[in-house]
């Protein structure tokens, strides 16, 4: 996208390769923090910086990966090559999934749908569910089953017994630590909120999102079990819309988070180029931008 020829890109990435990655510590206990909502544009704006050094004539490395004793493989990988599942290309952009109900961690997406479709029929007899397992995969498990307590909207974001206890649930009850079962704030209510998390185990776990990439699922349910152990009600199996699907209920969300910010002809102006492929391609960067200056 800058007009670089092949050295130069080559040149680029390898200067990437240099530089190695940020751990993912911030993204999990005990350490989950705010640096999660802003890693991916950080390291967005190291690469642009890198490319546009590599655009001046900066020197690339061409062992970066390979070099004996300080090249990335040996460094980072105890000497083993990269393997891929598939050659380089688009697939990753063309499969991404889009968070459309609501504004959490991917894979608790179903878990919260199925709570809410649940609450209705256990919301006057909370104090009385004996158990409330998840069925999901072993990538939310890894991820997002976390206990004890949440210090910030990002731990909160990455907590899938938080996301599913939520009742009104968007990005601004997370920040104000509100919307969990009435309407005083949440952390007014540490031992109510604690205890109902606690109760939130794992049935077994379903096949991986990875082991049927194609079907693009993310597949996630929720039971309640009473006390008494014979009244149990459960909602199961639901995954969100696969991409195709989504994409109209994406739109949606977009019109109304527009709506939310901008006066009535801004925010057509920006729909309206959003909407057009062609000429956003065309657009310059800083044109697009400034759409969205109030």
């Amino acid at each position: 996208m800058l007009g670089l020829n092949r050295e130069e890109i080559i040149n680029a990435l390898s200067l990437a390769w240099v530089d190695g990655q940020s751990l993912r510590t911030y993204r999990h206990s005990p350490n989950t923090g705010s640096r999660k909502s802003w890693a991916a544009g950080d390291a967005t704006s190291r690469g642009v910086r890198l490319a546009l050094m590599a655009a001046k004539g900066e020197m690339g490395y061409p062992s970066v990966l390979s070099a004996p004793t300080w090249g990335f493989y040996d460094v980072l990988f105890k000497g083993k090559e990269f393997k891929f599942q598939r050659p380089y290309g688009s697939y990753v952009m063309e499969h991404i999934l889009f968070k459309i109900s609501f504004p959490a961690e991917f894979h608790a997406q179903t878990a919260a749908e199925c709570a809410m479709a649940l609450h209705p029929q256990v919301k006057d007899r909370i104090a009385d569910i004996r158990r409330s397992p998840f069925r999901t995969h072993q990538s939310a498990i890894r991820i997002i089953d976390k206990k004890g307590p949440l210090s910030n909207p990002a731990d909160r974001d990455h907590c899938i017994q938080y996301m599913s206890r939520c009742r009104s649930f968007s990005a601004a009850d997370r920040a104000r630590l509100r919307g969990c079962g009435g309407r005083r704030s949440a952390h007014r209510r540490p031992a109510r909120q604690d205890g109902v998390r606690r109760r939130q185990g794992f049935q077994p776990r379903l096949p991986r999102p990875g082991q049927a990439l194609h079907r693009q699922r993310d597949h996630g349910g929720i039971q309640g079990r009473q006390k008494n152990r014979r009244s149990r009600r459960r909602i199961s199996d639901r995954a969100p819309p696969p991409r195709i699907d989504g994409i109209p209920l994406l739109v949606e969300k977009f019109k109304t988070n527009l709506a939310r910010r901008f006066p009535e002809r801004q925010r057509a102006a920006i729909l309206a180029l959003c909407q057009d492929a062609k000429r956003l391609e065309t657009t310059p960067v800083n044109e697009f931008v400034d759409l969205f200056v109030i």
